[in-house]
């Protein structure tokens, strides 16, 4: 747009340097009203200029407020996430101190099964279908951000996200 308005004023005055009075006058008014035109077309230009910069604007805007929902609504994800991680704790440990006093009552009562056993003198066996209880495995490290577990046998494995053992090699 530079460029133009400096290319009319270089036709301006070489025609002034040249050109007869009535040419001069002629291109005056021709360059005038070039002038005119191009200062019009640059008034349009900035005016789309301008509008183009109010929509940045306004989706600047729009992306901050989204944002700053986005943040306010994981904040809130955050917590209620933790004030449940809190509850299922406070409730492990619960079950874990009424199964500790379980066990207790079951070994008194097997205790005390083994003493009126002892005081029996027949034996008697009795034969049951049933397998012998599970071991719970061992937790010997980690792998990959996972817990590994020490099966029976030896051998070392971890659960996957399906849920199912996925057995590593030394």
């Amino acid at each position: 747009m530079k460029k133009l308005l400096f290319l009319c004023f270089i036709v301006v005055f070489s025609s002034n340097i040249y050109a007869q009075e009535a040419t001069v006058n002629a291109t005056k008014i021709k360059t005038e009203t070039d002038a005119k035109k191009a200062k019009a077309d640059a008034k349009k230009e900035a005016d789309k200029a301008k509008a183009a910069s109010d929509k940045a604007t306004q989706a600047s805007v729009k992306a901050k407020k989204e944002a700053a929902s986005t943040k306010t609504s994981a904040k809130k994800e955050t917590t209620d996430a933790k004030t449940a991680a809190d509850k299922e704790a406070t409730k492990a440990k619960k079950e874990a101190s009424s199964a500790k006093t379980t066990a207790d009552k079951a070994k008194a009562d097997a205790e005390k099964a083994k003493k009126s056993a002892s005081k029996t003198s027949a034996k008697t066996l009795k034969e049951t279908n049933e397998k012998a209880p599970k071991v719970a495995d061992k937790v010997t490290g980690e792998y990959n951000g996972k817990k590994v577990y020490t099966g029976p046998k030896g051998g070392k494995y971890y659960i996957n996200k399906n849920g199912n053992k996925t057995y590593i090699q030394d």
